[in-house]
């Protein structure tokens, strides 16, 4: 009997996988170009919102399936959201609450973009540092490395990772990073490494004598109204769950274990938010440094971080701290432009924007499954490629009204 249970439950994973599949080519190979599809969706706002059904239908498949235990979508352009859609649960048992737009989920990565490298890059605006700055003028350990400020945002400095010594966490994250400098010149090769940013986060408190957590509050998110999101999130939040290998479930602590030994605080991870507040910092970029009248960063500022460079005879394409061609694009999917660029976190989350098709996808999940990279990034994938093909040249409040769903 549990034999049939489990082949059902396969069968009906499979069953939803290729309904889901195929309306999203029919969706896709069906698409008017924007202008008719605005007059369209005008006239008939229930085809619309059949479209947008598909991107439910995903998430609760891939709930099904066990990728995920739930996931929240927000897709919105520099004006407001578009579409937010939240299936499933904010942890892995049949009693955990269900997700909402406003639920505090572990960020992972993508501290790097929304924490870090806006730190760094706000500091070379005011003229503090500039990407040719070699990082020995903060850390003597790395005198005569060859090693700079651009090396550390582009992934280039050829670092790599390690676990670090619980008794002395920083101070063994820089002496073994100062250690291995230079074995693979810098500026030669790509290889994606937290140590890159824990040394930025790091480079952040020695210039500014804040913390990065204290620096990014008084700088970006408290500015930019978004009140939920921070550094080892207050208990009584509502934040979503992570497994953290033998440490098991972790709620509101970070996922990431050399962030944990860093105290939760760290370049690379550690950051907690909501797909309402990352919408805010995404819309912010959309509109070159502003929002809502506050600016925290210069339009400057923005198009030097998001500007592209080549790797690899140019198949990886990087900006300043983000993605925006390489084997960690996922989110990108197949409509987004070249202009694009994003990010990943390993706890299930990811963040791409367009200021071509003037868009952004932010996907945030409680995730069960993490040997199935290729499902997963397809998942990613798939919601960008029908965000783009179905919301592209739509004004907020201006064509059909999406209806707000943040239930289960």
């Amino acid at each position: 009997m549990k034999m049939h249970r489990i082949t059902s439950s396969r069968l009906l994973g499979g069953f939803f996988l290729r309904l889901t599949a195929g309306l999203l080519v029919l969706i896709i190979s069906s698409l008017p170009t924007p202008a008719v599809a605005r007059a369209a969706a005008e006239q008939d706002p229930l085809q619309e919102l059949g479209r947008t059904a598909v991107l439910d239908t995903m998430l609760q498949n891939a709930v099904r399936r066990g990728l995920i235990s739930g996931a929240v979508v927000l897709i919105g352009n520099r004006n407001g959201a578009l579409y937010t859609h939240a299936a499933g649960r904010a942890g892995f048992e049949a009693a955990s609450p269900p997700l909402t737009t406003g639920t505090v989920f572990d960020v992972a990565s993508l501290t790097k973009v929304f924490a870090t490298t806006p730190a760094i890059i706000r500091l070379m605006d005011q003229g503090t540092l500039s990407l040719l700055d070699p990082l020995s003028r903060w850390f003597p350990e790395f005198e005569g490395k060859n090693i700079t400020v651009l090396h550390l945002l582009t992934h280039t400095s050829g670092l790599h990772d390690g676990m670090l010594d619980p008794e002395a966490p920083l101070e063994s994250a820089i002496s073994r990073a100062a250690a291995q400098a230079g074995a693979v010149p810098a500026g030669t090769r790509f290889l994606y490494a937290d140590i890159n940013f824990i040394l930025l986060g790091n480079l952040v408190r020695r210039i500014t004598a804040f913390g990065l957590d204290g620096y990014c509050q008084d700088s970006f998110y408290r500015p930019l109204g978004m009140l939920h999101t921070g550094f080892n999130p207050a208990a009584k939040l509502n934040t979503a769950a992570t497994l953290g290998g033998r440490n098991g479930v972790l709620n509101g602590v970070v996922q990431d274990p050399n962030a944990r030994l860093l105290g939760g605080v760290a370049g690379h991870a550690g950051l907690f938010s909501t797909a309402e507040d990352l919408a805010r910092f995404a819309r912010m970029l959309l509109n070159e440094g502003e929002l809502d009248g506050r600016r925290v960063l210069s339009a400057r500022a923005v198009a030097q971080m998001t500007a592209p460079y080549y790797f690899r005879n140019g198949s990886i394409v990087r900006g300043l701290g983000w993605d925006r061609e390489s084997p960690f694009s996922a989110p990108k999917g197949a409509l987004f432009t070249e202009f694009s660029y994003g990010h990943t976190g390993y706890s299930g989350s990811s963040v791409w924007i367009d200021p071509e098709k003037d868009l952004y996808v932010i996907l945030l999940t409680t995730r069960l499954d993490y040997r199935n990279r290729r499902s997963f990034n397809r998942l990613r994938s798939d919601i960008s490629t029908l965000a783009a093909a179905l919301f592209s040249g739509h004004k907020t409040g201006d064509d059909v009204q999406i209806p707000k769903n943040t239930g289960p």
